[in-house]
């Protein structure tokens, strides 16, 4: 028989980082997590935890231990939930991450429209621009734009994205239309996170590397400059479609543009997905 006493405390003081937050994770006192800590070491022969005034840490032997213990626990959720979904309620926490922008207009809203069909589902969602590691930060699922490099991770591809080079109507009455891709160094050039723009040349790629001079890491930034015409830009349709159709914007050198590359939803290697995030890739896919 499994004796599972200690293992919930100390699963809950690596993940909180913390003995005073763990306890006001699982609503104890931290006298309680302490001493339940203390007796699981105790079984196990084993220092689990460092602990100072400062500092709380694993021990190589409380690394390996947590490491599996969180496989069973995942497992035992998984077993659980399977059975929610089989009766139609399933229920858990879906922790996911999405480009900020990206996020706030398109996987937001479809993600509140999937807890409206599944209120047993709880929901933590970061945005960040910044790529995590799913299986270290313990997140579900993520939405990935672009070209996915190679990874232990699976993915399915959820939409196509088209990359626009442009610029406003005054900027190109004021500075010329560009007729090439070199036209490109004698322009005001609206630079994102990347410091080149890409393109397709006699059919090979071409980067166009950026000169310094404007930069910003928001794309919404970049569309308002590109509009008041402070210069040349180059954005994921999303960004600016609109902008484009009501004639903002004029699209420029479009036999130069890249291929259509892939917003897709990429998560965790697993033998046995969990039902909840089964469910809710498939409503992603259905639905962009």
């Amino acid at each position: 028989m499994i004796n599972w006493e200690g293992i919930n405390e100390f699963v809950s003081v690596v993940e909180s980082e913390s003995f005073t937050a763990a306890a006001q994770r699982l609503n104890v006192s931290v006298a309680h997590v302490s001493r339940r800590v203390n007796q699981l070491e105790k079984r196990l022969g084993a220092k689990l935890l460092y602990r100072t005034t400062r500092k709380l840490t694993l021990t190589d032997t409380g690394r390996v231990y947590y490491r599996q213990v969180c496989q069973i626990k995942h497992a035992l959720q998984a077993a659980e939930q399977e059975v929610m979904t089989l009766e139609g309620n399933p229920a858990g926490r879906l922790r996911i991450t999405a480009p900020v922008y990206y996020g706030e207009q398109f996987v937001a809203p479809l993600v509140n429209n999937f807890l409206l069909r599944y209120p047993g589902l709880q929901l933590d969602m970061v945005l960040t621009n910044s790529t995590v590691d799913l299986v270290q930060e313990g997140f579900d699922l993520a939405i990935r734009l672009g070209s996915l490099g190679s990874s232990s991770l699976m993915c399915r591809k959820l939409a196509r994205r088209t990359q626009f080079l442009c610029a406003a109507p005054d900027y190109l009455a004021r500075y010329g239309t560009p007729r090439h891709i070199n036209d490109l160094s004698t322009h005001r050039c609206l630079a994102g996170t990347v410091d080149h723009w890409r393109f397709i040349e006699n059919k090979q790629p071409r980067r166009f590397r950026l000169p310094s001079g404007w930069h910003c890491n928001s794309g919404l930034a970049l569309k308002d400059a590109a509009i008041k015409g402070l210069g040349i830009v180059q954005l994921p349709d999303y960004y600016v479609t609109e902008a484009l159709n009501k004639g903002l914007l004029v699209s420029l050198l479009e036999e130069y543009r890249v291929p259509d590359d892939g917003v897709w939803v990429v998560y965790p290697n697993n033998k046995h997905l969990s039902p909840r995030v089964r469910l809710l890739v498939d409503y992603l896919v259905e639905c962009l």
